[in-house]
């Protein structure tokens, strides 16, 4: 969540930085003023205590002295312990009030994200590999097409289990998924600790990542045990450090973790729902970065490497693109996107979001680390895909299609797959 005190102290700060994300003032300047209602109260309990304490010490002399007067000082204590007990609990529904306020506040764009409210207004920082311009999409046939004549790819039998949004690949196509996750956890087992995560959650590690109460529902849950299905590995990542503090010198830490990730895609209803544009349940290799402040700009732009990296080496054409503020996803300050160039679908497909979350999840995580001085702060985390599964594998088939119906596969990928060619399977 925000920083409470900015929202204190500087509310035409954080006012006109939610504008940027089409948020409106009056949530804003109504969780601003449940801080201050929790900021009188707690002052008010404060006094009361220090008042309990000084008379509870007045009242033991008295009584010890056998004073008349100790008998009228009790009634006192008592009524005093009453208004005490009364105050506490306006303080906690205040407390829980001005929580849940802060919690459907959205982290604050970064000054550097371009300015609109829609992906119109993403702007192209730069294209890599192949131009794009250079594909005729009529030479081109889209994935579930070359994967269903290779008889890799089984759409039907897909819905006939699990009903639309989502895939069944054999032979070749599940070896495929194997390889690239194999290839994305080896591309960064030395920059990275792999961890092999849960994949349900608690609903306060979903709360902490900034999907929970929004986002609800958009996720899978299970309601006997109300856990959560993850929807990235970035969820359980960050959370395993949910209420712990970290020594400075701990930093940066880097974890890797595969998962299946379980997300009801929005626009799952609409187009790009064919092949394996758009799933409910995918794999993927995820990357999270945690760090100071200080240091955030230049893990920033490491992370944006390490998730460039498999693109650049499976010689796919890509591009970056800066997401304008009202673009942003609910937790993130920053996001460069990466999309492949599919010339099946003629579309550019997101395969990474890098994006800089700063100390937004930590604060709703209670996540620190001492600072020296006997200061602790917030740390700032990061997070990238290094390996979105469905639609490199669909970028793979595309590009690799050739006219007698086979598929070259890139030759990083040979080795893990035992050959250079898929052909149609029986």
């Amino acid at each position: 969540m925000i920083d409470s005190n900015l929202l204190l102290d500087q509310p035409g700060t954080v006012v006109a930085a939610l504008a940027r994300r089409g948020v409106a003032s009056d949530l804003v300047l109504s969780a601003r003023d449940a801080l201050i209602l929790r900021r009188t109260i707690l002052t008010e309990v404060e006094g009361l205590r220090a008042e309990m304490n000084s008379r509870s010490k007045q009242v033991g002399k008295l009584i010890a002295a056998n004073d008349p007067n100790a008998a009228g000082e009790r009634e006192a204590l008592a009524d005093l312990k009453s208004r005490l007990a009364e105050k506490e609990v306006a303080f906690r529904e205040a407390e829980s009030n001005s929580r849940s306020l802060l919690l459907v506040l959205p982290n604050l764009p970064s000054p550097n994200a371009p300015d609109g409210l829609d992906e119109s207004c993403n702007v192209v920082l730069r294209v890599e590999g192949p131009p794009a311009d250079k594909y005729n999409p009529a030479d081109y046939r889209p994935h579930w097409e070359v994967a269903g004549d290779l008889g890799i790819f089984d759409p039907e039998r897909a819905a006939k289990l699990s009903g639309s949004g989502f895939s069944l690949l054999s032979g070749d196509g599940a070896r495929l998924i194997r390889a690239l996750v194999q290839f994305g956890l080896d591309l960064n087992r030395d920059k990275y600790r792999e961890v092999l995560v849960p994949h349900m959650v608690r609903s306060e590690v979903f709360e902490g990542t900034g999907h929970l109460p929004k986002f609800a529902d958009d996720a899978y849950n299970t309601t006997l045990d109300n856990l959560w299905l993850i929807p990235t590995g970035e969820v359980p990542l960050t959370g395993m450090h949910r209420g712990e503090l970290f020594e400075q010198d701990e930093l940066p830490k880097r974890y890797m973790a595969y998962s299946v990730c379980f997300r009801r895609e929005a626009g799952s209803a609409g187009k790009d729902t064919r092949g394996l544009q758009r799933l409910h349940e995918f794999h993927k290799v995820e990357l999270v970065r945690i760090c100071t402040a200080e240091t955030v700009q230049d893990e920033f732009e490491g992370l944006l490497a390490d998730a460039e990296r498999p693109l650049q080496l499976l010689e796919l054409p890509y591009r970056v693109v800066d997401l304008a503020a009202g673009d942003l996803t609910f937790s993130s300050s920053r996001i460069f996107d990466l999309e492949v160039y599919s010339p099946g679908v003629d579309r550019w497909l997101e395969v990474s979001s890098v994006g800089n979350f700063t100390d937004f999840q930590p604060r709703r995580s209670n996540i620190r680390y001492s600072a020296g001085a006997g200061q602790t702060r917030p740390p700032y985390y990061l997070n990238g895909s290094a390996m979105a599964t469905p639609r490199m594998w669909a970028a793979i088939i595309e590009h690799g299609q050739r006219e007698d119906g086979t598929v070259a596969l890139p030759e990083p990928l040979v080795s893990y797959m035992g050959k250079k060619v898929l052909e149609p399977e029986k």
